[in-house]
């Protein structure tokens, strides 16, 4: 699959961009462990252009996890614009459109999958980015606005126009949230259209190596793994497995705990300690290492209320060196 100048190989996988998840060390993590092109936290426009100190720092790329996306998202043309530009010039490999984020602070607002209820607009904007900008542009975004309004196979064509050289698509519209299954058949309508010329990437449902097999069945070019990816980074080594693209064994606990482990002390690293600890519990809570552990609950608590690295350390050898094992 190819991406402007950007050659992925054949059925690239790829790390989704997450809010408060796909932080630099984290994309870096996943990129180790087999993601193929990852992707920044989204960026909000507006902040940028207001030049907010949390947001520009989204903007950083390790050279080591290239090929990389900066996502923007935005309720307007000038200021999609400005931040494209802004974007451009931190060097990433594309540019990303977020028109699928469902959560009510930015769809509400008309942002993300909020573009759905106002196609014409969304189109202005996207044309505009790509004229502006020197990079390839891509578009995320979902089926349509609700059950009853699933565009998607038009609108990708729409959005082809455009000039955005790939089209990821969430199966689920923005009423569905993140409930539910992600519509497959959908994406794979997408694919099939014969005036559709640019890659298609599919998303949604991909936990493992056998549901990557199935997504790949449908067509598409590519696939993304996002929510299955939080507290599990070594999911991209296990869908890598699956897809026969290398022979490593399937990784041991150890190493995996390793990989949690690294999480913790590069979160406290780029942040401090205690902020550190706070971003990685959602890693924690997700991580399915700790998932069908007797009476786990008591320690699960302690773990996701410790506040400082000593105390959490502490927690996390207690269930690697005494209780994993019995459970094993």
């Amino acid at each position: 699959m190819v991406i402007g100048n950007i050659d992925l190989g054949e059925r690239p996988v790829m790390l989704a961009p997450m809010e408060d998840v796909t932080d630099a060390s984290f994309r870096l993590i996943c990129k180790e462990a087999g993601a193929d092109m990852t992707y920044t936290e989204f960026v909000s426009a507006d902040a940028l252009i207001r030049n907010i100190a949390a947001t520009t720092r989204k903007l950083e790329i390790n050279p080591a996890e290239r090929p990389t996306a900066i996502q923007i998202y935005g309720r307007d043309v000038e200021s999609m614009v400005e931040a494209a530009r802004i974007v451009e010039t931190a060097g990433p490999d594309l540019i990303d459109i977020n028109f699928g984020c469902p959560v009510k602070k930015v769809a509400g607002k008309g942002a993300g999958s909020g573009m759905l209820r106002n196609i014409p607009l969304m189109l202005e904007i996207t044309r505009a980015i790509v004229k502006a900008v020197k990079v390839p542009v891509t578009v995320k975004t979902r089926l349509g606005w609700d059950h009853n309004s699933k565009i998607i196979v038009n609108l990708a064509e729409q959005l082809q126009d455009c000039g955005i050289q790939a089209l990821t698509v969430h199966g689920r519209t923005r009423s569905q949230m993140y409930t539910g299954s992600a519509d497959w058949e959908m994406i794979a309508r997408v694919k099939a259209n014969p005036r559709l010329k640019i890659p298609v990437i599919g998303n949604g449902d991909i936990t493992d190596g056998e549901s990557a097999l199935k997504a790949f069945e449908t067509g598409v070019d590519g696939i993304m793994v996002g929510r299955a990816s939080i507290g599990a980074p070594w999911v991209f080594h296990d869908i890598k497995r699956a897809l026969g693209q290398h022979s490593e064994p399937e990784l041991t606990t150890a190493r995996k705990f390793a990989m949690l482990r690294r999480q913790i002390s590069e979160s406290v690293d780029r942040i401090d300690e205690y902020r550190g600890i706070l971003h990685i519990r959602r890693h924690l809570a997700a991580s399915p290492l700790f998932k069908g552990i007797p009476d786990f609950r008591p320690t699960r608590i302690e773990m996701l209320r410790a506040s400082d690295l000593a105390s959490l350390t502490q927690i996390l050898d207690k269930i690697e060196y005494e209780i994993l094992p019995k459970h094993a």
